[in-house]
Formats: structure tokens, C-alpha cells, sequence
């Protein structure tokens, strides 16, 4: 099966429609699939529910898609960059759920992986919980949390074959390659693009076979999400 695509208008070719969910790689707007988002954006698809550790920033990211009003929903453990998210969801336009960072890798982690549920301290006695199972194993309270799954998710590595096999660098390591497990469709992104046998196997992170599309990506930009210097001496 050929996995390569032109570009990402192409990758998504025949896998939008309204009302579905996502999932977007990235920490931050560290590894994050800018072309894919663009592309989206261009789609018009809307009512999004979107799974990502965060909402970008105004204009950039998944910024990009509150700010056209493509998102509905949120499934997020941090939104603090971006006044657009806050403003929508103040005002009741926008949906938010919200999860502890942990929580919410390991829920995706779980859709993954076939694990439907499972059990955790973090977040008993807080609003997190409230509403979901509460269970005690050894004299500890634990609550109960969903697997996560997708209609598609995009991801972004830095580097890949043509076989879909992908390796990412440091910080985008963080959601990348669980949610590429977990989306009945993954689209990746990569900066560099090579034939099979080009990636020591032992540096694979996610193997080709939960990647069933990819694209060469082009023209990063990469912007740090907060700048912090000091005066020089």
C-alpha cells in the first residue's frame, strides 16, 4: 500500500467530516503538525472535538482552528497561551475537558493499546473525578478513566520512511507517538523523509504499521511558545 502523499491537502483527502474527533500531536508548539493544521483549516471541516495536550496559541497551531470556529470541543491538560480558547469558552461556545497531563497521556495511551479503562489517584477529591467511578485498591481511593481513540489523528516526527516508521526528537516525543496508536487513521508529518532501511531500527519510536499515510512537511516554523532571556552582563 503506497503511504506517501503530495502534501497534506492530499493525506486528508476523504477522511474529514463534520462532527469528528482528532487527535494533534505536540507539547506546547513543540512538535506539532503545522501542515496537517493548515490543511485542516482549509478543509472547513467543523464541530471538531479535538484531542491535544494543548490549544496552540492566538493564530498559531491549533489557534488556527479556534480562530476560524472549527473546534467544538476541546480535550486538553493545558490551554493557557491562548486568549482565543479562554474567550470562547467563557462565553459557552467552546466545550472543555479537561484532564490531567499524566491522565490524558495515559488515556491515549490506553485507546491505543485496547484498554478501555483504568485507574488512577490523580485527581480524587477534586473536580476531575467528579461524576466518574471511585474504586479503592489497598486503602487508596482511586477514580476510574476512559480510554481515548480517534477518527483520525495527524502527527508530526522528525524524521520517517516510506513505510511510515518514524522517529521524533525530544519534547515531541510526548504525545506524538501514543496518539499515533490511537487514531483509526494517523497522517504523519515529517521533516525528512527517507526509503526503508535508511532508520537504525533500534531508533524507531512508532513502527509503520500505525501509520497509514504520510508527507514529506514543508516550510516549518517552529516558534518557541515563550521566550525567556536574561540581559546580558
Amino acid at each position: 500500500m503506497k503511504k506517501v502523499y503530495p502534501d497534506a491537502r492530499a493525506a486528508l483527502e476523504g477522511a474529514l467530516f463534520d462532527g469528528m474527533t482528532i487527535m494533534s500531536g505536540g507539547f506546547g508548539l513543540c512538535g506539532i503538525p503545522e501542515n496537517l493544521i493548515d490543511a485542516l483549516v482549509e478543509s472547513g471541516v467543523k464541530g471538531l472535538t479535538v484531542i491535544s495536550n494543548n490549544a496552540g496559541v492566538d493564530g498559531y497551531g491549533l489557534g488556527k482552528l479556534l480562530d476560524t470556529r472549527q473546534i467544538r470541543k476541546m480535550v486538553s491538560s493545558y490551554v493557557g497561551e491562548n486568549k482565543t480558547f479562554a474567550q470562547q469558552y467563557l462565553s459557552g461556545e467552546l466545550e472543555l475537558e479537561f484532564n490531567p497531563q499524566g491522565t490524558l497521556a495515559e488515556r491515549i495511551r490506553a485507546g491505543g493499546a485496547g484498554i478501555p479503562a483504568f485507574y488512577t489517584k490523580t485527581g480524587v477529591g477534586t473536580l476531575v473525578a467528579e461524576g466518574k467511578e471511585i474504586r479503592e485498591f489497598e486503602g487508596e481511593r482511586y477514580v476510574m478513566e476512559t480510554a481515548l481513540k480517534a477518527d483520525l489523528s495527524i502527527v508530526k516526527a522528525w524524521k520517517g520512511d516510506t513505510e511510515g516508521n518514524l522517529v521524533f526528537r525530544k519534547t515531541a516525543r510526548n504525545f506524538n507517538p501514543m496518539m499515533a496508536t490511537a487514531g483509526k487513521l494517523t497522517v504523519a508529518e515529517v521533516e525528512e523523509l527517507v526509503e526503508p532501511g535508511q532508520i537504525d531500527p533500534d531508533q524507531i519510536h512508532t513502527p509503520g504499521i500505525f501509520v497509514q499515510r504520510i508527507i514529506q512537511g514543508r516550510n516549518y516554523e517552529k516558534r518557541i511558545e515563550q521566550r525567556t532571556t536574561r540581559k546580558r552582563a
